[in-house]
C-alpha cells in the first residue's frame, strides 16, 4: 500500500481568519517543507487550532494564500483537499469493529469493500494493531484508540497529516509512548505532518521544526534546539522550558558572544543581536546550580547568593524554588544525593549554557 507515498508542502501568505473585527489568526506566513512535521505550538486561543483547520479547509481564510504542494487551495472545501486529520476524541464509531472504523474513508469515497478492508488490515499493521480489527473501540485501551484513528487517516494516503491534540486523552507515560509511535512513523513514511499541542515538552520531542503562536501572530520559528537556546522574545523564552527571567544588562559584543552584567557578576551568552542597555536573562532551570553554605557576597564571586524557600525530590532530579536579590528562581538540579533543604542559604551560579538574553 502506498500510504502517504506522495507527500506535500504547505504554505500560508498573510493569511489571517477573522471573525467580525476579531482576528484568530492575524497576517500568518510560513512555509512547512515536504515529508516534515511542523508543530504549532502556543496557549490556548492563540491561533494554532484554526491555523490548522485552514490547512484542513474546515475553516476558510478571510484573506491571503493557502498552498499545498504547490497548488492554490485557499477556496477549496475540505472534501477537495488530500489532508486527514488526527482529532483529539479519536471520532470512532463505537458501533463499528476497528476494521470497518479504519475502512470507512475508503468505503465512503466509493472504493470496493473488499479493497478497502485489505487496505484497512494493512493500515493496522503499520500502526501495530494488525489481528486487532474484529474488535470494538470499547475493547481497546486510549493508546489503542489513538492508533486506529491514525490507520484510518494513513489508509487515505493524505499529502498532509494533520494532529489534533492527539494525546490530551492520554496519561502521562502513554503520552510519552504515543509521542514517540507518531515521530517514528511519520519519519518512516516520509509524512507531511503538522501537529498542533499546547505542551512544550511534546513540541520538543516530536517536531522537525516548531512554530509558536502567540495572540494569533507567530511568535517565532525555529527547530527545537534553536527555540531553547536562542529564544528571540520574552514569550518564547518563558513559553519553551520556563525560563527564569532575570533583569540584567548588555554591555558588550564580540565575536558572536555578549556580555551581560547581572549585578556585579558577569555572563557571557550568544550575541542576542540587541543594543547595549537593559535586557532580560532568560535562564533556563536546569542552568543553575546550588552550592550549600556558601553566600559569595552580595552579587559577588561567581554566584549570586539566595535562600531556598522549597526544596523538592522527584527521583531523577531536584526542584528548587529560590529566593534572590533578583526575584524568584526556580531550578531543576540532577544532585539528588546531597540536596540542599529548605531554609538553607546557598550560592546560585549559572553553567555556561541554557542562559539567552531577550528583550524586555
Amino acid at each position: 500500500m502506498s500510504i502517504a507515498s506522495k507527500p506535500a508542502g504547505v504554505e500560508f501568505r498573510n493569511v489571517s481568519r477573522r471573525y467580525g473585527n476579531t482576528a484568530a489568526v492575524d497576517d500568518v506566513s510560513f512555509a512547512i517543507e515536504s515529508g516534515t512535521l511542523v508543530t504549532l505550538l502556543g496557549p490556548s486561543g492563540c491561533g494554532k487550532t484554526t491555523t490548522l483547520r485552514m490547512i484542513a479547509g474546515l475553516e476558510m481564510a478571510s484573506s491571503g494564500t493557502i498552498l499545498i504542494g504547490g497548488k492554490d487551495v485557499t477556496r477549496l472545501p475540505a472534501t477537495d483537499r488530500n489532508v486527514t486529520m488526527v482529532f483529539q476524541s479519536y471520532a470512532l464509531f463505537p458501533h463499528m469493529t476497528v476494521a470497518d472504523n479504519v475502512a470507512y474513508g475508503l468505503v465512503v469515497s466509493g472504493m470496493r469493500k473488499r479493497d478497502a478492508a485489505a487496505k484497512a488490515a494493512e493500515g493496522l499493521e503499520l500502526v501495530g494493531l494488525g489481528g486487532y480489527g474484529q474488535r470494538l473501540p470499547s475493547e481497546l485501551s486510549g493508546g489503542q484508540q489513538q492508533r486506529v484513528a491514525v490507520a484510518r487517516a494513513l489508509v487515505l494516503e493524505p499529502e498532509v497529516l494533520l494532529f489534533d491534540e492527539p494525546l490530551s486523552n492520554l496519561d502521562a507515560k502513554l503520552r510519552r509512548k504515543m509521542r514517540d509511535d507518531i515521530r517514528e512513523l511519520q519519519q518512516k513514511l516520509g509524512l507531511t505532518s503538522v501537529y498542533v499541542t499546547h505542551d512544550q515538552e511534546e513540541a520538543l520531542a516530536v517536531s522537525d521544526r516548531i512554530i509558536v503562536m502567540n495572540r494569533s501572530v507567530i511568535a517565532q520559528t525555529g527547530t527545537p534546539d534553536e527555540l531553547y537556546r536562542r529564544p528571540k522574545n520574552r514569550f518564547v523564552a518563558d513559553f519553551i522550558g520556563g525560563a527564569n527571567l532575570i533583569d540584567g544588562e548588555l554591555v558588550g559584543c564580540s565575536g558572536g558572544m555578549a556580555t551581560v552584567a547581572l549585578g556585579r557578576l558577569t555572563l557571557s551568552v550568544p550575541d542576542p543581536g540587541l543594543p547595549t542597555g537593559e535586557v532580560l536573562l532568560a535562564v533556563r532551570p536546569n542552568a543553575i546550580r546550588l552550592r550549600a553554605g556558601e553566600s559569595g557576597g552580595a552579587g559577588g564571586g561567581d554566584g549570586i547568593p539566595v535562600t531556598v524557600r522549597k526544596a523538592t525530590y522527584l527521583g531523577s532530579h531536584m526542584e528548587y524554588g529560590l529566593t534572590s536579590e533578583f526575584g524568584d528562581l526556580f531550578v531543576v538540579d540532577p544532585n539528588v544525593a546531597n540536596p540542599v533543604p529548605a531554609g538553607a542559604s546557598a550560592l546560585a551560579t549559572f553553567t555556561g549554557d541554557g542562559i539567552a538574553a531577550v528583550a524586555r
